[in-house]
């Protein structure tokens, strides 16, 4: 028998102590990373749960609602390219950490609220606080992971941006129960317990998160050698693409046509999010944990779609058909919201939920393979950071058009042509290379060139 040559010996040796790196890391480090991210959903959407109590309680109308609720996406996309660059300095273990326990400060503030100057404040503070937190894992998973495993750990990572969707709406109802106890409102322990929770996820990840390879006590040498050497080789690869300004890219035809769609489904998905406790509030006769349990419906059917669908869209050669079909029922879900009873009004909405979650998960890998590779990561940057100010004009035209008109058909009617919009955008799309998958659910994020 002969033996295979040394080179390649040891290219299967450095292949198989990356491998194992990589599963110690996915099994000690990924973990706390979910569960921050599950808490972070959370405290950016529980403020959905308590509109009502709100505007019984301190007098914040519908209006100055929507406009609180908007604000947290002016802060973030403010201090989202400054606080990456800090994390780069000051490492994961202090960066992700400091994040986490500003947000949970804010949000325990928020229970002191008496109006909606405060509540405009702080809505902001907490965008602010929770700025370069998910471009921030994601920059540290380029630390610790070769390119040819970022794809398993980025996908990980984003399921927990789906269960925090279910779990948000039973747990924010089981808090609000605690009404009256201690003579302070639900929506106030609410606020309280949520952000402690946050301060105390925060502190116990200091000790699991681990900023640099060669400080993880769990590795052997030879486990810190090996995928450092592999992380510097892409690191090499990447260095070598060329800089891009950001007021190019915002003017590139594919990066704005890109904006466009996106932009259009984040106003669907979080007027959604926003929006869903209060349309079920109008069923009537549901205790704050029944309406927490019954907005998780959508989210459940969501998710459920979402997987379904991916096992088979993940083996096509054009994902465009498939984007544009889910749009078209987000798109036909928000304009059934307007008719029948708060019971097909919650149908109806979980049918604009499946579509939006599909949605996105059609998006990002079509985008990734829509680009020109000189642009891909950079301008995928751009438009995750303006397309996320949907997230600012949805629930801010709920707000106005609920209390100006008395109700929200007029912002379903707009979601609904955004959608179809959206859908007509995506057939200008290029068809793409074929290239997507995971790693395009987590681009490797580089530096571009300011203005």
């Amino acid at each position: 028998m002969v033996n295979p040559p040394a080179p390649d010996r040891d290219a299967a040796a450095s292949s198989e102590l990356v491998q194992r790196s990589v599963t110690k890391f996915l099994r000690r480090v990924m973990p706390i990373l979910v569960i921050m991210l599950v808490v972070n959903q959370m405290d950016r959407t529980n403020v959905g749960f308590v509109q009502d109590d709100l505007k019984a309680d301190i007098g914040i109308g519908s209006a100055a609602y929507g406009l609180g609720a908007g604000l947290f996406f002016i802060g973030y996309a403010l201090l989202e390219v400054p606080s990456n660059m800090l994390m780069e300095r000051f490492g994961a273990r202090v960066w992700l950490t400091r994040i986490m326990i500003s947000w949970g400060a804010v949000t325990v503030l928020m229970c002191f609220m008496t109006g909606a100057t405060s509540f405009y404040v702080l809505r902001f503070l907490l965008g602010i606080a929770e700025a370069g937190f998910f471009p921030g894992v994601m920059y540290y998973l380029t630390t610790w992971l070769p390119d040819s495993a970022r794809g398993r750990a980025g996908a990980i990572f984003l399921g927990g941006s789906a269960t925090a969707y279910i779990v948000t709406g039973p747990i924010s109802g089981a808090l609000l129960e605690m009404h009256g106890l201690g003579g302070f409102a639900g929506w106030r322990w609410m606020f309280a317990l949520e952000g402690t929770l946050s301060i105390t996820v925060g502190l116990v990840a200091a000790f699991f998160l681990v900023s640099r390879i060669r400080d993880a006590r769990w590795l052997s040498s030879d486990e810190k050698a090996a995928p450092s050497a592999a992380v510097e080789r892409d690191r090499e690869a990447r260095s070598r693409e060329p800089q891009v300004s950001r007021l190019r890219l915002v003017v590139h035809p594919q990066v704005a046509l890109l904006t466009g769609v996106f932009f259009a489904m984040a106003l669907t998905g979080y007027a959604i999010t926003f929006w869903l406790p209060s349309l079920v509030d109008d069923i009537g006769g549901l205790s704050s944990f029944q309406i927490g349990l019954l907005t998780a419906i959508p989210w459940i059917c969501a998710v459920i779609a979402m997987y379904t669908m991916s096992r088979y869209t993940d083996r096509v050669p054009d994902r465009r058909p498939y984007l544009a079909i889910v749009l078209v029922l987000s798109a036909i879900g928000t304009f059934l919201a307007t008719l029948g009873s708060p019971w097909f009004g919650l149908a109806a909405v979980t049918l604009a939920a499946v579509g939006s979650k599909c949605a996105a998960n059609l998006f990002w890998p079509l985008a990734q393979s829509t680009l020109d590779l000189k642009v891909t990561a950079a301008g995928l940057a751009v438009v995750n950071s303006l397309g996320n100010l949907g997230g600012f004009v949805s629930p801010a035209l709920f707000g106005y058009l609920e209390e100006t008109t008395g109700g929200t058909n007029g912002g379903l009617y707009a979601l609904s042509a955004a959608s179809l919009l959206a859908t007509v955008g995506v057939y200008f799309l290029r068809r793409g290379s074929g290239r997507g998958g995971a790693e395009a659910a987590a681009p490797a994020p580089v530096r571009t060139v300011s203005g």
